[in-house]
């Protein structure tokens, strides 16, 4: 992070603007919005700036401009169409520990201006870091298109009342819960529609009742594959309110960087014969948690409960009548052959689709070999690269053909994606050549055959 954005408070504080044309006028709008006391330094000034600078009550001084005018600044832009006069002020403000920004010259600011989406007293603010504003702006204009004009009444809303709830909820945990159901639920849609009213009588009655405060929740969120847009709108909302994130060794580091900064990070992933947290112990931990007031996101890779332990983990859950919401993510399975070309039923194909863990509980692959024959049946093979030489050679002894098709799709929807294709007779040397990872997934059958054909994620 090349930047650390804040949010400065202007209001009567000295700032000055060296540079009086188009983009100069276009700072000095946000600087007079925020309330700074702006002086302009410029031989020349157009109508628009000087309109601005009387009805906020800003200075001009047409002259050009002199170290002097930096004493006493708080903040310093240069928006000058000369590249000199603009280094100078950037060098002189720097030498005086003063933030200054130099117009369209990343390399001489100590700060930057992002774009803005305003609903004040409700600001977002969007930044490139100086590398793209355009792509910053057209960010801005989605965000614009997306946030309802009425959230800044919301935001004024919620701040005349922070001091009210926190004497209400005087614990932190529990006031965070009610501010987000609150912010969410009637009360928050009820400003948003304009009836105040309303909202205070169903605030009134949420501020009666603040005993469900006390217990936490538990959230188990499916990550997906490992490509944070794969994500749902729910599991990133969830991520970024919960209090607790215990992860997995699966879930990639920019999804759980979207979780909110202040949370607690718990590792608790395993590896075949490495767990570094026992799941007996990972399912007491959510109990615990919970009924410590925590909103905690049970984090996995993939989906919750395809292959991923949920089921066991809702179930110490229920009986301790702790509440918990399961949200689904997209399965390995479905990503592995969606990024790989491969369609997992294909008329011509497969009409069916079979997922199985390539690895029981106890490490062994005692499956069902017998009912894995189907040709028109596709089998994906979860956890299944140590066992991968006993799972070709099972599916021939049972009657598979040595020739079907086999895929190795290995850290799935990722950049360094790679997809590894041989046979039921050749895979097991081809792995010993090609020395995959984990995670990767094996996916058996003639759909395999359309991969180079319809493959467009990477290099094959």
């Amino acid at each position: 992070m090349q930047y650390l954005p804040v949010c400065l408070k202007l209001r009567n504080t000295p700032v000055l603007l060296v540079g009086a044309g188009s983009i100069a006028t276009r700072k000095a709008r946000l600087l007079l919005r925020a309330g700074s006391d702006l002086t302009v330094v410029a031989p020349e000034i157009t109508d628009e700036l000087k309109q601005l600078l009387a009805s906020h009550g800003g200075t001009w001084q047409p002259q050009v401009y002199r170290e002097t005018d930096l004493h006493g600044r708080y903040l310093v832009i240069a928006a000058t169409p000369d590249a000199a006069i603009n280094a100078q002020v950037s060098a002189q403000a720097q030498s005086l520990n003063i933030p200054v920004n130099v117009v369209d010259a990343p390399e001489l600011c100590t700060f930057i201006f992002p774009s803005i989406v305003d609903r004040d007293p409700l600001i977002v603010a969007i930044s490139s870091s100086g590398t793209s504003p355009v792509l910053a702006r057209q960010l801005r204009h989605r965000l614009d298109a997306m946030l309802p004009a009425a959230y800044g009444r919301l935001a004024e809303y919620a701040g005349g009342l922070r001091s009210r709830v926190k004497r209400a909820i005087p614990e932190e945990g529990p006031r965070r819960l009610f501010w987000e159901r609150m912010l969410g639920g009637a009360v928050g849609e009820q400003v948003l529609a304009g009836r105040e009213a309303r909202a205070n009588e169903l605030l009134d009655e949420m501020l009666e009742d603040t005993e469900g405060l006390s217990c936490g929740e538990v959230y188990l969120v499916g990550a997906g594959p490992g490509d944070p847009d794969l994500m749902t709108f729910k599991a990133a909302r969830l991520l970024q309110s919960a209090d607790v994130v215990l992860y997995d060794r699966l879930v990639a580091r920019p999804i759980l960087e979207m979780a909110r900064r202040d949370a607690d990070r718990i590792y608790v992933g395993k590896r075949r014969d490495d767990h570094a947290v026992p799941q007996g112990e990972i399912n007491q931990l959510l109990v615990d948690l919970a009924l410590e007031g925590k909103r905690v996101v049970r984090l996995k890779g993939g989906d919750p409960f395809v292959f991923g332990r949920g089921g066991e983990e809702i179930e110490l859950l229920a009986r301790h009548r702790i509440p918990f919401q399961v949200v689904p993510g997209i399965t390995a399975g479905n990503a592995a052959a969606c990024y790989a070309g491969i369609p997992l039923t294909h008329r011509d194909h497969a009409q069916s689709v079979r997922f199985v863990t390539g690895h029981l509980k106890d490490g062994s692959t005692n499956l069902d070999w017998s009912t894995f024959q189907s040709e028109s049946e596709t089998l994906v093979f979860y956890m299944g690269l140590i066992g991968l030489p006993v799972i070709c050679k099972q599916l021939q002894v049972h009657g598979r053909r040595a020739d079907t098709p086999v895929a190795l799709v290995e850290r799935a929807t990722l950049s360094e994606q790679r997809v590894i294709t041989g046979t039921l007779a050749t895979m097991a040397d081809i792995v010993t050549r090609e020395q995959p990872k984990a995670p990767t997934l094996i996916i058996v059958g003639n759909v395999v055959s359309l991969h180079e054909q319809l493959s467009w994620f990477g290099e094959h």
